[in-house]
């Protein structure tokens, strides 16, 4: 079967599938045919950087046989010729994370070639991040979720290359936008109230009932029923809830992260989005990000070599 170009956000995973060859050949197809063809590569290699001075082609090959140590080329696809490739030093890229490939790859190129820590190289071809909402409640900012999904993309080396954007559900605007005398937040960190205001907070279980205004979402509302066995007047902050009510999200074919007091442990994740408990740890955001863009999304998976 002929080679075909790899679809957009491929790279080499792990980054050892790619081998940055120095040529003296002229870098175009015919050429760099005639140079690979029977030409013998590791038998984990999938791509080449060939490189002639400050030039750089990248080639996806394939070869007789992944069985013995090195095997002969059987046929080679040229990805992109001088050109449509950059080439970046930069030793604080982690070459092998595709989102960190994708920070410094150059727009307009096919592809970029990312020499990064330790002298590690990797590339990027066609990249495309993709776009996952956090939808989140602040304060405390930054918050935390965002903190945490951040730390995850970094460091794991099979997701494609992702852009979080933070999706704030923010407490002063619910707050500004729904006057009262008096309000109930959930905690001590759920943001400011106007001056002359009273204020109470929930996790503290206030002795007295009092005629407030409750922000919150709907555990919240199902402590208030335990501890004062009534229902306050509420304005939800429910990120999930939010997420579903948003025409643009539905348009939009981004992704989401989002996180759910009401899951206690465990995930939920649909088509486009993943909920993770409110005090989700950094294994559960993981295998939130992973299972939303390497389950639901096979084809974002596309570093697999």
């Amino acid at each position: 079967m002929a080679l075909r170009p790899p679809p957009p956000n491929t790279w080499a995973n792990p980054y050892r599938g790619l081998s940055v060859q120095e040529v003296d050949i002229p870098l175009h197809q015919s050429a760099i045919l005639a140079f690979l063809l029977g030409r013998e590569v590791y038998r984990r290699t999938e791509f080449l950087a060939l490189r002639n001075g400050a030039d750089t082609a990248l080639v996806l090959v394939a070869k007789e046989s992944d069985v013995p140590l090195f095997s002969p080329v059987t046929e080679a696809l040229v990805l992109a010729g001088p050109a449509d490739v950059a080439f970046v030093v930069d030793p604080e890229v982690d070459a092998g994370n595709a989102t960190a490939l994708a920070r410094v790859a150059v727009p307009g190129k096919l592809a970029t070639v990312v020499q990064g820590t330790f002298e590690h190289v990797n590339f990027l071809y066609r990249p495309t991040p993709v776009r996952v909402r956090v939808t989140e409640v602040v304060p405390p900012l930054p918050p935390k979720l965002l903190t945490q999904a951040q730390q995850v993309v970094a460091f794991d080396e099979d997701l494609p290359p992702v852009e979080l954007v933070l999706d704030a559900v923010e407490v002063d605007d619910l707050v500004a936008a729904h006057p009262a005398a008096h309000y109930l937040l959930p905690c001590r960190g759920s943001g400011a109230v106007p001056a002359g205001v009273e204020v109470s907070y929930l996790d503290t279980r206030p002795a007295e009932r009092a005629d407030w205004l409750l922000i919150g979402c709907e555990r919240s509302l199902q402590f208030h029923r335990h501890f004062y066995d009534d229902e306050p007047p509420r304005v939800d902050l429910c990120p999930r809830a939010r997420l579903e009510a948003d025409p643009e999200f539905a348009a939009s074919g981004d992704y989401a992260l989002i996180k759910c007091c009401l899951i206690e442990r465990g995930l939920d994740v649909g088509e486009r989005t993943a909920v993770v408990p409110w005090g989700a740890n950094l294994d559960e955001i993981r295998d939130g990000l992973r299972k939303l863009l390497l389950r639901s999304a096979p084809d974002l998976a596309a570093g697999e070599a």
